[in-house]
């Protein structure tokens, strides 16, 4: 740990590794216990050829004649051996005779656990299933006061196709001016900011980023408007954190983000990380069915569920779409997960929904060591209707899908778009689709591919090269998709990856260009009103960060003050900070022979992350954090002058 005083999470890349091994959702609260691994499944030996996609497709969740959801879903092929049978719609009492059967491995022992939403149950087996094997599920469920139902449905098991880990690739040196260094601090270095554009009626709040791929710091890190830093976790090397933004759990406000793995496939392997106000890791969710959570969108949702995409690779016969028969395919999914429980409740999969023949993605290249990533979610986005909003770049295709069957109602876009597409608003490859209040949707639109040689690009006919963010009206029942605003860079961006368009409270858009080192503000009707990027030599920088937000935050960390002091002609100087303090108006610097005869010296207004003060000579010093009240909410260590 870079700070002795601070209680934030350090994950080792080989931690992250580790949870793969997992059999359900684990959830680790703060000075809780640990999940165990579950037992290795003695997978069966794989065929030539195995098939990845269903039986049928875009097949009902909803069990015939019950309001039982179930996962995997009937007639899959993509589960993992590690799963856990997950049945949603019915209080756990009501549920009952549940019979697991692998057509290989027999018939599993195990548990029904309750959801503690009090809506339904997963069945979770003592012992992993065999790839390739079918699975068989029975039962029983009593809906109100009906005649109990027996049910029964299959799916059967895939074949893993497990993503090695690289060693961490070492950070670049840092050209002029591409990061800051502080004296109080100095083992903070976050990229240097540049604010090339900033309006006093931009809306409230500081920027949320986490920088990765460049000679800084990589980790979580808050900003404020004027670049200065707030607040930064560096991580370890090799681990990467995206996504940072204040989210609700329990009725207060936590800072949420993804940290872990970042294969040069482009998803995420690790967990998803919860701190309180003070920074204080309250909660880490792991994925469950023998997964690992991905960077790409994560929520916490009302009644302790979270949502969050994964992404596993599974061999797979490609040849319906002129691959070879002897591949792999990336299936990208989203879990819905129990936070009291860590059980899964809901488990959503590209393949078993979304045809391999919908991809821009190309065949050429792809194996067994490189998944063809047909599908890319980066976005899933729970509605209040009974339906999620999901984005998915390599088809360039939003999705409208039922919450109970988790079929397609609506595809927008795409080679196979149910909506006609209106001048302006198709996307190519795009990200981060969100329902806006009104129902409109917002969408960063990338613009373009981010590997040209190997995909073919949609959208040209549009004349689409620039990324931007946008604005549309979906009305499925017309059967259009009309573009309302656009916003545009005023430099043209073309970003290959990665981006966000965010709504703030006030109306105003905030914009994050993904690869592009660019985050900026709009007014509701798209004038510009604040642009900055991190920057190298006087330039742009190369350090990208997935996702930048903006949001009012309060942080009250509970370990000391920083503090640093060296003698000058005259006198000394003093310098302080408090990562990830905002309520800090000013300094108060104290000073003596001893450290029991410290008085004050001097007080100075707080200017940006570090404050400097120069003092009389003293041979001790300490600083104390003022409020705006005068009042002292923190004291640094006393330390000697050398």
């Amino acid at each position: 740990m870079r700070f002795a005083k601070r209680r934030l999470l350090r994950v080792l890349p080989w931690l992250v590794l580790l949870a793969a091994a997992l059999g359900g959702a684990a959830i680790a609260f703060a000075g809780g216990h640990k999940s165990s691994p579950s037992e290795v499944s003695t997978a069966s030996k794989k065929p030539f050829g195995p098939q990845c996609t269903p039986e049928k497709l875009d097949a009902s969740a909803q069990l015939p004649h019950t309001n039982l959801t179930v996962s995997p879903l009937p007639g899959s092929r993509d589960a993992m051996p590690q799963t856990q049978i997950s049945m949603l719609g019915v209080p756990a009492k009501d549920i009952s005779n549940v019979t697991v059967t692998g057509s290989s491995t027999g018939e599993h022992s195990g548990s029904l656990r309750a959801y503690s939403q009090g809506d339904g149950a997963s069945f979770v087996p003592d012992k992993p299933f065999s790839s390739g094997e079918r699975v068989t599920v029975t039962g029983t469920v009593r809906e109100g006061e009906g005649s109990p139902q027996r049910f029964s449905y299959h799916f059967t098991i895939g074949y893993p196709d497990p993503v090695a880990q690289r060693p961490p690739t070492p950070r670049t040196e840092p050209g002029p001016g591409e990061v800051e260094h502080f004296h109080s601090a100095p083992s903070l270095e976050p990229p240097a900011i540049d604010v090339t554009y900033h309006s006093p009626a931009v809306a409230e709040g500081d920027i949320f980023l986490a920088p990765y791929s460049g000679a800084s710091e990589e980790g979580p890190m808050i900003i404020e408007g004027d670049g200065q830093l707030v607040w930064m976790d560096p991580l370890p090397a090799g681990v990467k954190a995206t996504n940072l933004q204040v989210q609700t759990y329990e009725g207060k406000p936590v800072l949420t983000w993804w940290q872990g793995y970042i294969p040069p496939q482009g998803f995420g392997m690790g967990e998803e990380i919860v701190a309180n106000t003070s920074y204080e890791v309250v909660m880490r969710i792991k994925a469950g069915n023998g997964d690992l959570v991905d960077l790409h969108d994560f929520h916490l949702e009302p009644h302790n569920t979270a949502v969050f995409t994964v992404f596993r690779t599974l061999h797979c016969n490609l040849t319906s779409i002129g691959g070879p028969a002897e591949d792999a395919v990336t299936d990208a999914l989203f879990q819905e997960v129990d936070l009291k429980t860590g059980l899964v409740r809901r488990e959503w999969d590209s393949l078993d929904h979304v045809a391999l023949s919908e991809t821009y993605s190309s065949t050429n290249g792809t194996s067994t060591s490189w998944a063809l990533d047909y599908f890319h979610l980066n976005t899933v986005d729970p509605r209040e209707n009974g339906t999620t909003l999901l984005s998915a770049r390599n088809t360039s295709s939003l999705y409208i899908i039922n919450d109970k069957t988790g079929q397609i109602i609506t595809t927008i876009g795409g080679k196979k778009s149910d909506v006609r597409v209106g001048r302006g608003a198709a996307t190519a490859f795009q990200h981060d689709a969100n329902t806006l209040p009104d129902g409109d949707i917002s969408i960063f639109d990338n613009g373009g591919a981010p590997f040209s040689t190997e995909t073919t690009k949609p959208g040209h006919e549009y004349g689409q090269t620039e990324s931007k963010g946008l604005i549309v009206d979906v009305n499925a029942a017309a059967g259009t998709d009309t573009l309302l605003l656009e916003l545009k860079h005023p430099r043209p961006l073309q970003a290959g990856s990665q981006g966000d368009v965010q709504l703030l409270p006030n109306g105003d858009w905030f914009v994050g260009w993904g690869q592009e080192p660019y985050f900026t503000e709009y007014t509701s009707t798209g004038e510009l009103l604040y642009d900055a990027h991190m920057v190298k030599d006087g330039r742009e920088s190369k350090i990208e960060s997935y996702r930048v937000y903006k949001f009012p935050w309060k942080g009250t960390p509970t370990y000391p003050p920083s503090i640093a002091a060296s003698p000058v002609k005259g006198g000394v100087e003093v310098w302080a900070s408090w990562n990830g303090a905002t309520e800090v108006a000013s300094w108060r610097v104290l000073g003596g022979s001893s450290v029991a005869a410290l008085s004050p010296l001097a007080t100075v207004a707080r200017s940006g992350f570090e404050t400097s003060a120069r003092v009389e000579s003293v041979r001790y010093v300490q600083v104390q954090a003022l409020s705006s009240e005068g009042e002292v909410i923190g004291n640094s260590k006393p330390i000697e002058v050398s």
